[in-house]
């Protein structure tokens, strides 16, 4: 099996080994009960000594990630449910086909539903305006049936571009052209693009500490070197990024500056300033994820974005409408000025050949009538009272020494057991009660740490939410009991 190792990286091989296979077991890779490489084999072909491929061995196994039976070699460890089916067919052969994704831990979770499914940063179809999606859809096949076999232009269509100019200039104070917006497939696909545009084997990419699963994945697939950023009440802590930058050179930096995903921080103006600053200073780029800075809570919205404060052109700005409209539209943005603009069209052409036209059109009425404002209005109504719902819960009923931080919009709460605590092994017994969340391991680009979670409130029904909360805190109050000599706490 072959695996990127980075040997200028601070982190020792060792724990790069034992991080790079835990991925793989974490997103599926490698199946419960499969066989590893032997030490041998695994050693002659990513040319590490087979003392430092034992250490990384003897580390997954003392993680609960895998076990070695003498004489045999080293296997996948089975959770405790043993639900996934492995077949009974012969498949380690394959490992010896190289591949080039090193992580992907975004697909955990979203294989399976749950009763009560806190894992994902998604919005209940019921707080969306699906009805009226759906007449603007109809009525545009029947005025312009020929729509659907037309190809859409790979900037996205022209209207939409100036609706979305419109959009970002009432709720994000960015000032921008329709020419300088490109229509992605949702902020996922906009993120794949900067990163195939700029970032290559080697490159130095800075993000928050934790971040979004999905931009991890995709940044370490380019071979990027990441490092991260410790993140606390006001966000992103740019004196540590200033510091790094007397030492390293960072060529970009991906943010989530508005109710952060996962932990639902925002990143102070102060701190806005400070990143755009120190962008200036050392020449890098910034990519500013907003999914959803229109959804904050206690009348309260969040400082300027990134971009309304950029004065020369190191952001670029991608925009989400999925969540808070419609999924399955699957529309994003991204704002850029100048050259880089230009690169970043050129590789959305290797992409695609542009988004659907269709569903880019049954947004324009939605997004340039009363309609948005009505609706997101509405939204920060009911994602609030979910919010506190789960607050009241949590204080109610969660165990001793499990804390959490408030929200002041967005979708998810970030909940922290004690430091020695395990949220991996807390998601199997979860999910035996037809519950899951997001463990923490997913959200770290280095070293993870494990005694966190992202619980989604967004999603479930207020009754599944109350029903799905009272239950998670009894599995933390018996995971924290059953461990609580390990875990040192008063349980």
């Amino acid at each position: 099996m072959k695996i990127k190792l980075n040997r200028q990286s601070d982190q020792t091989l060792i724990h790069q080994i034992s991080n790079i296979m835990a991925e793989k077991i974490r997103s599926g890779f490698l199946q419960e009960g499969s066989q590893l490489p032997s030490i041998r084999s695994f050693s002659k072909e990513n040319q590490v000594s087979p003392v430092t491929i034992s250490k990384a061995y003897a580390l997954l196994e003392r993680n609960g990630y895998i076990q070695v039976v003498h004489g045999k070699g080293a296997f996948v460890r089975k959770n405790e449910q043993g639900s996934m089916h492995v077949s009974q067919c012969n498949y380690n052969w394959q490992l010896a086909i190289p591949d080039y994704i090193q992580r992907s831990q975004s697909i955990l979770n979203k294989g399976t539903e749950y009763a009560m499914k806190f894992s994902s940063a998604t919005i209940h179809p019921g707080l969306l305006p699906s009805v009226y999606l759906t007449n603007e859809i109809v009525a545009i096949l029947l005025a312009e049936p020929q729509i659907v076999v037309r190809y859409g232009a790979v900037q996205g269509d022209e209207d939409v571009r100036k609706a979305i100019r419109d959009y970002v200039q009432q709720y994000g104070d960015i000032e921008t052209t329709p020419q300088e917006i490109i229509v992605t497939n949702g902020v996922q696909q906009g993120i794949d693009v900067v990163a195939r545009t700029f970032i290559g084997p080697g490159d130095i990419v800075i993000t928050e500490a934790p971040t979004y699963t999905a931009a991890i994945d995709v940044f370490r697939n380019r071979g990027a070197h990441i490092i991260p950023i410790p993140v606390d009440e006001e966000g992103m802590q740019t004196t540590i990024l200033a510091t790094l930058c007397l030492s390293k050179q960072p060529k970009l930096i991906y943010t989530n500056p508005t109710f952060q995903n996962p932990t639902g921080t925002v990143l102070s103006e102060a701190r806005r300033r400070e990143l755009l600053d120190l962008a200036q200073q050392y020449g890098f780029l910034i990519v500013e994820d907003d999914s959803w800075n229109e959804i904050y809570f206690d009348d309260n919205p969040p400082p300027p974005t990134l971009k309304a404060l950029d004065e020369s052109g190191h952001v670029i700005y991608l925009k989400g409408f999925s969540k808070s409209l419609a999924p399955s539209c699957r529309i994003g943005a991204i704002i850029s000025n100048g050259t880089v603009h230009q690169r970043l069209l050129s590789a959305k052409s290797f992409a695609d050949s542009g988004n659907p036209l269709l569903t880019q059109k049954a947004l324009i009425p939605f997004l340039r009538s009363d309609r948005m404002h009505v609706h997101l209005e509405k939204l920060r109504i009911a994602l609030e009272v979910r919010r506190d719902q789960t607050i009241a819960l949590l204080n109610k009923f969660a165990p001793q020494g499990v804390t959490w931080m408030e929200p002041k919009g967005g979708l998810n709460i970030w909940v922290s057991l004690p430091s020695n605590g395990n949220t991996d092994e807390l998601l199997f017994k979860a999910q035996q009660a037809h519950i899951t969340f997001l463990p923490s391991s997913a959200c770290y680009p280095g070293e993870p740490q494990y005694h966190h979670m992202r619980i989604s409130y967004s999603y479930p029904e207020p009754q599944d939410l109350e029903q799905g909360i009272i239950i998670l805190c009894q599995i933390m109050h018996t995971y924290l009991q059953e461990n609580g000599s390990k875990l040192g706490t008063n349980q």
